[in-house]
């Protein structure tokens, strides 16, 4: 140890910050930024947080409330299983913590306000909707609150890309209590929108602590699909993550289902969640990604906040979001160990029209000109020409040194696999092709080398996910990757060595300690890993033509299998236009298949809504569609022929 890390570390000795740093999350040192953040925070100052999704928001207000005895810090979150996964890590670490809201049955709810009020928690989750209902303020005003920490904080302005109306009302926090510290903390804040959280919050004199925007080791890559393209280019995009995580946004429901099939058709497993799933099922799949059963989770927007997996090695994303917010908010998912990843945007130009009809739906008119102004600012976005992380750093009011990121598709030109594609697909020429070679020299490497014994990281992996089973909870709340990594390495043989690895806080070693060290004793013995707990692929495309030759109609498929009526229909199409089943009369009424046929020979087979716009109304797109694979089958038959 050098002498200037001998005096730092004696410096930290007797610092309750760090001392509570060590003893409860097992971490020797601060992350950028968090330390002024907590010492600010526990000196009794207002703070407005700016921090990138994975950059440690939470301990910024976890730690100054443990350090605070028989008093408790109030989280508003917006999210009740994030407030769930949040107090269970809390309570394995050995901090008393408890959460308020709909999910709490009544006859508990007294005696967490009781003992609230008696000060036993060090911080307690409540909803912001409960925050200010009526008589929250009452009873909250006999507890002992040490201060306030509002998460998401970017829903309480107008300006902001997920305004919630209730989050409107926290102003109230400041006249009800206006002797105790507000925190405020978001991941996606412009400008303007930090200066709506502070005024709409009466923070008084606040640390501003706002992170660069800027993601160092994320890849984005914008691409404009046509035709059969985004389908073929998720496959693509997902088989090519080796290691780690995939997260796929989809923009509908039905497009959820779809996209589930197209993998597990291509031997992918995927799992699915959306919000018309029930709780339990998305809670179940959620599970299944986060312990690795299952590497690739297809899901809306609903999916994600609150996530903190550290190796998700790529976010594919479907459609044009809302908003560049919610671009980085989604895509900040990706890479939160600092190692590669990449970031996909494959968008297609119907999705304008979809975007400009739910704008249109919205009945407030300065809702509807925010709404409009995030369009725009997202339609300049891919089409800007810049590079992507500079044109993000730019939109959130950052003013960069640098001028080029050197991996983005803007900078590096599209990754090769893709690249090759967008060429054969404009039949390159020979400037493209010189092109694509040069982007040979700037690949971006996706798989990095990571130094962990791999048999023994997934006996680990089985290990924690049988742990987790049994307590019935998360399995990145037993034990997160990088410490199952750090441990892999580090292999330790007594408690004193385990207490080392950092994320094995002084609780989590007395929990789990002895429990760990014999795992690491049996694997010594030769034990290994079984390879059943890994979720493997379905054949839709099987189980569905089985339900088919059982008589079931699409309806009833699409109840057996979890999936909308939407979805089945697609993968019947599929399997029509590649000639593995043939169309049945029973699918499409006789008479409307000849008028669909007609109005193709008019307008082509590329497009549906040309067909469906020379159609009667009641010919619906399901209808199209399985005609129109019947009639791609044959020209490519007759193609075949000629």
């Amino acid at each position: 140890m050098s002498g200037a890390d001998g005096e730092r570390k004696q410096s930290r000795d007797g610092d309750k910050f760090f001392e509570a740093l060590k003893q409860y999350w097992g971490h020797d040192g601060f992350r950028p930024r968090q330390e002024e953040v907590v010492r600010s925070l526990a000196a009794g100052r207002d703070v407005c947080v700016v921090m990138p999704t994975g950059g440690g928001k939470s301990l910024c207000y976890q730690l100054p409330a443990v350090l605070e005895e028989k008093r408790t810090a109030v989280v508003i979150s917006p999210l009740i299983a994030l407030m769930q996964d949040q107090v269970a890590q809390l309570r394995q670490m050995g901090i008393p913590a408890v959460f308020l809201n709909s999910a709490v049955v009544e006859a508990d709810r007294g005696e967490i306000k009781r003992k609230a009020t008696a000060g036993e928690y060090r911080l307690m989750y409540i909803s912001p909707e409960r925050a200010v209902m009526e008589g929250t303020g009452a009873w909250l005003g006999k507890a002992p609150v040490s201060f306030f920490a509002i998460d998401e904080a970017h829903c309480i302005s107008e300006w902001g890309h997920d305004f919630r109306p209730e989050y409107r009302q926290l102003s109230k926090l400041r006249k009800l209590f206006p002797d105790r510290p507000i925190a405020a903390f978001t991941a996606t804040a412009t400008q303007q929108v930090r200066h709506d959280i502070v005024e709409q919050l009466g923070l008084r004199d606040p640390l501003k602590s706002v992170s660069s925007f800027r993601r160092e080791n994320l890849r984005y890559v914008v691409q404009q699909c046509k035709g059969g393209m985004q389908d073929d280019c998720v496959v693509e995009a997902v088989k090519r993550v080796k290691e780690g995580n995939v997260i796929v946004y989809a923009p509908t429901v039905a497009r959820v289902g779809e996209i589930i099939d197209l993998l597990e058709e291509s031997g992918i497993a995927a799992v699915g969640y959306h919000g018309q799933m029930d709780s339990t099922a998305r809670r179940e799949n959620q599970e299944k990604w986060m312990s690795e059963e299952a590497r690739v989770l297809v899901g809306t927007i609903a999916f994600g906040l609150g996530i903190n997996k550290p190796n998700v090695r790529a976010v594919v994303r479907l459609g044009l979001p809302d908003s560049i917010e919610q671009l980085y908010q989604e895509t900040g998912r990706a890479g939160r160990d600092g190692l590669p990843a990449d970031c996909y945007l494959f968008w297609e130009k119907k999705d304008n029209g979809l975007r400009a009809f739910f704008i249109n739906q919205i009945q407030d008119p300065t809702e509807k000109e925010h709404a409009w102004q995030r369009y725009h600012q997202m339609q300049q976005f891919v089409a800007a020409g810049k590079c992507r992380q500079k044109e993000i750093c730019a939109h959130f009011g950052e003013a960069t040194k640098w001028e080029r990121c050197g991996i983005c598709d803007i900078c590096a030109g599209l990754p090769n696999w893709l690249a090759e594609r967008e060429h054969t697909r404009r039949r390159s020429t020979r400037s493209s092709q010189n092109h694509n070679r040069a982007l040979e020299e700037a690949r971006f490497e996706m798989n990095p080398t990571v130094r962990v014994n791999e048999e023994l990281r997934e006996f680990l992996r089985e290990w924690r996910r049988n742990v987790a089973r049994q307590k019935m909870t998360a399995a990145f709340v037993v034990m997160h990757d990088t410490t199952l990594d750090a441990l892999c390495e580090a292999r330790p043989k007594t408690l004193t060595e385990l207490r080392r690895i950092s994320g094995m806080g002084e609780k989590k070693c007395e929990i789990y300690g002895e429990e760990i060290l014999e795992v690491f004793r049996r694997f010594g013995r030769g034990e290994r890993a079984s390879k059943e707990w890994h979720a493997r692929p379905s054949t839709p495309s099987l189980e569905t033509l089985e339900l088919l030759d059982k008589g079931h109609s699409f309806e009833e498929i699409a109840q057996i299998r979890g999936r909308k009526v939407t979805s089945v229909v697609a993968l019947v199409a599929d399997l029509i236009a590649k000639g593995e089943m043939k169309l049945k009369p029973q699918w499409v009424d006789p008479a409307k298949c000849e008028q669909i046929r007609e109005a193709s020979k008019q307008v082509g087979t590329e497009w549906l809504k040309p067909i469906k716009d020379a159609l009667p109304e009641e010919i619906s797109y399901e209808e199209i569609r399985l005609v129109v694979a019947e009639l791609r089958h044959k020209k490519k038959q007759e193609g075949k022929a000629g």
